[in-house]
């Protein structure tokens, strides 16, 4: 992004204007829709702004990692595709969806919402492996937030298939769900000058000097915390972002049980 650019965009946050007529702290609309997948187990569609994503849970009968025996998997990855955004490459991941993915995952992994030892089946042998693939349709900026919100709401919507005689039926969907018992929310604010923003567009986001991406459950405890962006930031930027994203958290986590 050029000097002038963000040198304008930055003089119209510090007199409170953004581009598109929201306040600093003020998430675009959020549409959220389950169930849109036929062929996953669990799906959801979110919209922000012009935004949009969708999360597909995949669940299959995997062999357990040797350090928990007794417990099932969490995957969660993100493919960036050119068709919703042409500053995206076809081929493997890159370096942002790389980041897109693990800051999801850390975030839902860290709040311990699942009970891994619910997804065991046989100790040592069998337990349920849940993967959770996330694919952007349209990317105008907050992709971490916009993509956790689907892969928890897509969570949420899962059904185990049924299995019997060591075999899985992917046509046959039971009632059980995944056994999540908190929503963690990840919250993203923007340091631009002194000015801090949530829910960028793709243009606020090229212009922040650095980012705090917040995953916190409804009591405000904290899961995980992701730094971003070249500059350095303060204690107490750090607790303002923090205060702002808790915050924001609690009313996406409406939508979310609400969906």
């Amino acid at each position: 992004m050029d000097y002038d650019t963000k040198k304008h965009i930055i003089e119209c946050l510090d007199k409170g204007i953004r581009y598109d007529n929201r306040s600093k702290e003020e998430f675009r609309d959020i549409e959220i829709k389950t169930g849109i997948i036929e062929t996953a187990e669990g799906s959801a569609y979110v919209r922000c702004g012009n935004t949009e994503v969708i999360a597909g849970v995949k669940m299959s009968v995997d062999k357990p990692f040797p350090d928990t025996p007794d417990e099932g998997i969490l995957m969660v990855g993100a493919e960036l595709y050119p068709l919703s955004n042409p500053k995206y490459e076809a081929g493997p991941p890159d370096n942002t969806a790389i980041e897109v993915a693990r800051v999801i995952d850390r975030g839902i992994r860290e709040s311990k919402s699942i009970d891994n030892t619910k997804l065991c089946i046989s100790s040592g042998e069998k337990v349920w492996a849940i993967n959770v693939d996330i694919a952007p349709l349209n990317d105008d900026g907050n992709l971490i937030d916009v993509g956790s919100i689907a892969a928890v709401a897509a969570i949420l919507n899962a059904r185990f298939p049924k299995y019997e005689n060591e075999k899985v039926n992917y046509k046959i969907k039971t009632d059980e769900r995944i056994p999540f018992s908190k929503i963690p929310v990840a919250v993203t604010v923007l340091k631009l000058g002194n000015n801090y923003i949530v829910d960028p567009t793709e243009l606020e986001q090229e212009a922040a000097d650095s980012r705090l991406t917040v995953t916190s459950l409804e009591d405000g405890s904290l899961c995980a915390l992701q730094k971003g962006g070249d500059n350095p930031l303060t204690t107490e930027d750090i607790d303002k972002m923090i205060s702002i994203a808790i915050n924001k958290a609690s009313e996406i986590r409406k939508l979310i049980k609400n969906s």
